[in-house]
């Protein structure tokens, strides 16, 4: 249980803070990535008494993997909450299926190319839903001026 909330936990800070040093500190979304990961995998190893062995292996790994959520440009995603609902998207697929991506060009890349192409999905039913409803609106508007 700990373990996973860890997972859960690390997955939305990388994909959180690799986007924001990329964007706001306009280091560009590799340097922002690699940075961060190697800020966290030092970390992880240089004092693995910190944490537990479990998740000492698997922290780093977390880390680098949604730090490619993160990588994700800003014109895709628009704010800041997609690119946390994209690393707990990230945490659940590294949960659920660990070994279900091998072979497809690494689990890490695969599950961070799904997470953000949920993320980009339900960003465009949200702006579809909000624009279906403004066309209501006007319509209703203009059917009762006649």
């Amino acid at each position: 249980m700990l373990t996973t909330i860890s997972i859960y936990i690390t997955s939305i800070l990388g994909a959180f803070l690799t986007f924001l040093v990329s964007t706001k500190y306009k280091q560009g979304p590799v340097r922002a990535s690699a940075l961060l990961t190697l800020i966290v995998a030092g970390i992880c190893f240089l004092f693995p008494e910190l944490f537990s062995e479990e998740i000492t292996n698997q922290i780093p790994w977390v880390f680098f993997g949604a730090s490619f959520v993160g990588m994700t440009s800003s014109k895709l995603t628009r704010n800041y909450i997609s690119i946390i609902f994209g690393g707990v998207i990230f945490g659940f697929i590294y949960t659920v299926s660990p070994d279900f991506f091998s072979g497809y060009g690494g689990t890490l890349g695969t599950a961070a190319c799904i997470s953000i192409l949920v993320v980009i999905g339900i960003n465009n039913l949200i702006r579809l839903s909000i624009a279906s409803k403004k066309k209501k609106k006007l319509l209703k508007k203009v059917v009762l001026k006649n």
